[in-house]
Formats: C-alpha cells, sequence, structure tokens
C-alpha cells in the first residue's frame, strides 16, 4: 500500500502514500450510492486456491468447501441450529447406534443420483448418463479413503477405527493395483439402500464425522475412468457441479436443477416462492485482503469473510456494532465466535527445537498476547491451548506458559541459548518460519512475531509461499516453524487434540510431527471413555501435556466478522459451512436493494 504529498515521490514512505489513496478510496466507495444491476443470479465470494475437488484430498478449508458443493455426505449439520447438530444428507435418517455404540445402521435416502457423466456411459444421442447412488458406493468410498496408494490426509478419521479396514489398508500398499473386492468386516451394504458400519471400540465423535467432505460418495465408474484425474473431473451428486476452474484466478460452480434436494429437504424450493437459489457460484481468488474489500463494495462480490485490518475502522464502531455509512449501502454485518485456533507449528522432527522443550517454552513466554490482540482490534482471544472456548472439555485455566518476558529469557538460559546466542558460535539463533499467503496483512503480523522473539535474541527469517507450496512444505516435513491454524472439523476437543495423536502425523492433521507414547495412550482411552464425564476428564489431561510440551506456540482464538450484501438472503456465519450455499437466495424480479430480505435491515446481527 503506498500514497504520498505532492512534494516528491521520496517525501513521504510509501506505506503512507498507499495508506493516504486507499482511504480516499474508501470514502469515495461509501458515499457513492448502492448498485442496480441484473437479479444476482450469480453469487460471488473470494476463494483460496484449491489443489484437487477430489474428496479424498480435501485437507483445506478452502477445498472442503468446494467439495461439498458437488459431493454429499451421509449426515450434514443442520443450518440454522445451535448448538450444532446433525441431519440427514444422503441418509433417509439418522442412524441406528447399537447399544454398545459399535455399529452405526444407516438406510439411504431413496432416488439420489450421482450427476450425468460420460463415465456412466452415453445415451442414443450422446447425452451422458447417471445411475442411482447404492449402499455399495459408499463402501466404496470408504475403502478408496483407507487406501495407502491414495495417501489421503483424511484417513486419520478412519484409522483404527471401522474393523477391518486397517487390514485393508496394508493390503493396498505395494505397485500391484488395490483390490476393492477384498471383504472388510466393519463394512457392509446388506442391500442397496442399506450400509452398516462397524467400529473397533466405541467413538463418539464417530457420527460427527461422517458429516465431513472426506466421507462423501464417490462412484467407482469415475474412479476407473479418470484415476488420479478425479481431482480435476469431479463427479458428484450435490447440488452444484464444477463449470470452470482456472486455477491461480477463479472457480465457477454451476447449479444442478435436477438435485433431489431442490423438491424436498430442508433446501427444497416451492414453486410460488420468489425466492431462488443462486444459479451459479463465482469464487475468485484474491489474495490482497484490500482488493477484496474494494470489490465487496463495488457490489462485486456479495460476502466479505474476512474484515481487512486496515478497513475495520471505517467499518465498524467501537461497539462492534457496523458504522451508518456502511449500514446504508445495504450492507449486513454478522458474527459469531469460531471453533478456530491459530498457532505457530514447531516441527518436532526438526532436532533443535524437537529435542529442546525449554526452547519450545521459551517460545511461548516471548508471543506478547496482548500485543497481538491490540493488533487485531479484539477480534482475536489469547489462546490458552489447543482447544477453542465454547467446546465441552476444553481447560479454562491460563496457559503455563503464557507471556512473560523475563521467565522466556530464563528458559533460553536453560535451553542453553543465552540471550538467544549459541556458546559454541557466539551467533544469534537462527529460525525460519512459513508462511502460506503473503497477503499485507500476513506480513505485517509476521513482523510482529519477529519483534516478539528477537526481544529473546533469536532471529526469526519468514519465507512466504503460495498455498500449495505451503501445505506442502509442512507435508513434506521441511518446515522448522510455520504458521497455521485449525478449523474445527466438529464440535468436540477430540477433534483438536487428534493433531498431537502420533499416527496422525504428516501428512495427516499432525503436522508438528509431535510423538509421544503416553500421550496415544491417553489419547486411546479418551476415545473409549464410556462416559462423557470419563471421557472429558481425560480430555483435560490431554491438554495438560500438550500445554507443557508446547509443540506449538499457541497463538489465538478467533471471533469470524462478515459482510453481506442485503440482496442474499438466509446467510448465517457457520463454522461447517459445507454445502451451505445451497441455503441461500435472490428475490426473483428484484436485486433486494429496496426490499431487502423479507424485513431484515441492514445492520448487525450476532450469534453466540
Amino acid at each position: 500500500m503506498s500514497s504520498g504529498k505532492v512534494i516528491t515521490s521520496h517525501a513521504i514512505p510509501p506505506r503512507v502514500r498507499a495508506l493516504a489513496c486507499l482511504f480516499l478510496l474508501l470514502l469515495f466507495c461509501l458515499m457513492a450510492p448502492p448498485l442496480r444491476g441484473a437479479p444476482p443470479v450469480t453469487f460471488r465470494r473470494t476463494i483460496e486456491r484449491v489443489t484437487s475437488l477430489d474428496p479424498a484430498e480435501a485437507a483445506s478449508v478452502y477445498a472442503a468447501r468446494s467439495v461439498s458443493l458437488i459431493y454429499e455426505t451421509l449426515l450434514e449439520y443442520n443450518y440454522e441450529a445451535r448448538p450444532y447438530r446433525l441431519i440427514p444428507g444422503l441418509a433417509a435418517e439418522l442412524p441406528q447406534i447399537s447399544p454398545d455404540g459399535l455399529t452405526y445402521t444407516f438406510r439411504l435416502a431413496p432416488g439420489a443420483r450421482f450427476h450425468a457423466d460420460p463415465c456412466f456411459g452415453t445415451g442414443p444421442g450422446g447425452e451422458p448418463l447417471s445411475r442411482e447412488i447404492t449402499a455399495a458406493d459408499f463402501v466404496f468410498s470408504l475403502k478408496r479413503l483407507a487406501d495407502a496408494k491414495l495417501a489421503s490426509p483424511g484417513y486419520w478419521i478412519l484409522d483404527g477405527r471401522i474393523v477391518g479396514l486397517d487390514a485393508f489398508r496394508e493390503a493396498s500398499r505395494g505397485d500391484t493395483p488395490t483390490d476393492y473386492s477384498l471383504d472388510v468386516a466393519g463394512l457392509a451394504a446388506s442391500d442397496d439402500h442399506t450400509l452398516q458400519l462397524r467400529l473397533t471400540r466405541p467413538c463418539p465423535p464417530f457420527i460427527w464425522m461422517l458429516a465431513m467432505p472426506y466421507t462423501a460418495v464417490v462412484p467407482p465408474e469415475a474412479v476407473a475412468a479418470y484415476g488420479r484425474g478425479l481431482g480435476d473431473h469431479p463427479v458428484g451428486s450435490g447440488p452444484y457441479r464444477l463449470g470452470e476452474w482456472r486455477r491461480n484466478y477463479r472457480m465457477v460452480f454451476e447449479r444442478v436443477p435436477a438435485w433431489r434436494g431442490w423438491r424436498a429437504g430442508p433446501a427444497a424450493l416451492r414453486p410460488d416462492d420468489p425466492l431462488r437459489p443462486y444459479d451459479r457460484l463465482l469464487f475468485p481468488i484474491m489474495d490482497d485482503p484490500s482488493t477484496q474489500w474494494l470489490s465487496f463494495l463495488a457490489g462485486e462480490l456479495d460476502l466479505q469473510g474476512e474484515i481487512a485490518r486496515d478497513s475495520w475502522e471505517l467499518v465498524v464502531d467501537p461497539q462492534g456494532r457496523l458504522r451508518p455509512s456502511v449500514a446504508a449501502r445495504g450492507i449486513v454485518l454478522s458474527s459469531m465466535p469460531t471453533l478456530e485456533v491459530a498457532y505457530i507449528g514447531i516441527n518436532m522432527e526438526f532436532p533443535l527445537l524437537g529435542t529442546n522443550r525449554w526452547l519450545r517454552q521459551a517460545l511461548n513466554c516471548a508471543f506478547d498476547s496482548a500485543r497481538w490482540e491490540q493488533y487485531y482490534q479484539g477480534r482475536v482471544l489469547a489462546a490458552n491451548g489447543p482447544v477453542p472456548p465454547g467446546v465441552a472439555g476444553r481447560l479454562e485455566t491460563p496457559a503455563p506458559y503464557a507471556f512473560d518476558l523475563d521467565r522466556a529469557r530464563r528458559l533460553m538460559v536453560q535451553a542453553g541459548y543465552p540471550g538467544g546466542r549459541d556458546p559454541a558460535t557466539g551467533r544469534r539463533l537462527r529460525l525460519v518460519m512459513d508462511m502460506g499467503r503473503a497477503s499485507q496483512d500476513v506480513r505485517e503480523s509476521t513482523e510482529l512475531i519477529v519483534a516478539f522473539m528477537s526481544r529473546i535474541g533469536i532471529d526469526l527469517v519468514p519465507e512466504y509461499h503460495n498455498w500449495p507450496a505451503f501445505l506442502a512444505k509442512v507435508a513434506q516435513r521441511r518446515s522448522q516453524l510455520f504458521r497455521i491454524g485449525w478449523v474445527g472439523d466438529y464440535p468436540d476437543a477430540e477433534n483438536f487434540l487428534q493433531l498431537f495423536y502420533g499416527p496422525n502425523q504428516s501428512p495427516g492433521p499432525n503436522r508438528c510431527n509431535y510423538q509421544n507414547p503416553a500421550y496415544d495412550a491417553l489419547y486411546r482411552r479418551a476415545l473409549a471413555a464410556t462416559t462423557t464425564q470419563e471421557r472429558l476428564r481425560l480430555y483435560g489431561e490431554l491438554q495438560e501435556i500438550i500445554r507443557e510440551e508446547c509443540p506449538w506456540i499457541f497463538v489465538s482464538f478467533a471471533r469470524a466478522y462478515s459482510l453481506h450484501h442485503r440482496h442474499v438472503i438466509g446467510y448465517c456465519p457457520h463454522d461447517f459451512p459445507y454445502g451451505m450455499e445451497k441455503y441461500l437466495r435472490w428475490e426473483a424480479g428484484d436485486r433486494g436493494q429496496e426490499t431487502g430480505d423479507r424485513g431484515q435491515v441492514s445492520g448487525s446481527r450476532q450469534w453466540q
């Protein structure tokens, strides 16, 4: 960002010149009248880069959201219910669970079909065919998730949980093609519409996992036709299908009029209702938050999922309400606490860090949480561990290695680096931290982290990557430190505690490659606990271990703020927004600028 006086281009720093120009442009946008135009048959919001649309490879939030538009799972989230609860997706009803908690029996909804695609053959006129989804398709899809050749980052949700599936995974190793006809005792399709899953031990969070995009049903014909190219040629059964994908530029999804959910279910349409679903979803890639913000103000985006730090005070008043000048443009502010933790991962396989707990503790004590909260204008809360607020079993006690500069310096002495210097060389300790984005906000906040570590004598060197390259480097265990976050896959503390379970190491979700047999044993005990009280107690013990071991620098928990134009009807923020665009509506014949969305006024809305 640049800007300046008209004396010389060097009279004022480029950053100040940028801010002045940005302010004038923002002021112009805020004073301009609302845009009028064609009905919003296209819904537009930004997205980060996605590398694959294969459900088995949907490791990032952005990939999961994209995949869930095309593919469907047995269960899904009720869009409006808080606390969160599940409803049937491709299942006809919630599963019958045996008294011992080991057997889940699903009846599939009749009439659910895969999208028409040449992989199913062609009709007399050359048109692609389709077919109905069966229970055997789910057996195939779950086996595929376990196929070692695919190396799915989502296998952790099935690892050790389904009777016989681990043996199938072992049999899939090697150079010969995987034999999907091998029997797996825990996966059974007794008929076309009955699926039975048998667990190795009770696992209360398992039902939540069946709503994750990893478990979406995939047709064997598409896998046979496209192989590893399925990620570029998705064949699902959901409300939308891929229309266009120009990497590093945009993704376009097109509504599937034949989707059964438009006829029955929570997203069903009524012939006499003027509210219509969006025919197209356009997701451009915009790396710069300021560009996103200006595009939103100009009406080129319907939803702004993040408010740039430099724009915050122009949009939101000190009480967290939308400023009148913004509300007058037909803009609505929504906010809610999120199940998201930001952290700096410490690669435990990097000997300097993995073998020196005092050093890891010093890094945590050097992180100035109060300054971080100030930088983010109160939109974040200091993290006291890995589990965010609002999750049962979370420890509420202060972090044992919260910010304390004097203590951080003492820990550096214990770690063998007094003043941050290696006594053997006399040089300051140098660590490299990888980032998955290079936006202005990321760079500025990273400078703050660099300053925190400099106080204890550490030279922290940031390296910036695009998102796919960053994920690849972390998955290959080549990072020392890496700045990232975790958004809960389901509302149970186990989902955050499995980030430290040994078998989940990279390329799984245990990106810090933490390995502790005592932790792993306690984690398994928690999953096998027969009472909620016992499980929550063990969750607390697991958190105590992690807070002491410090395989992360615990950064912050987030409260989400988003903006949308009033003509977008039915939007509410959600921690698990898989396929939620099917609930969004626009009013036929009117962009909604004048009438609003059925009485909703511009302003602020909060979900607790």
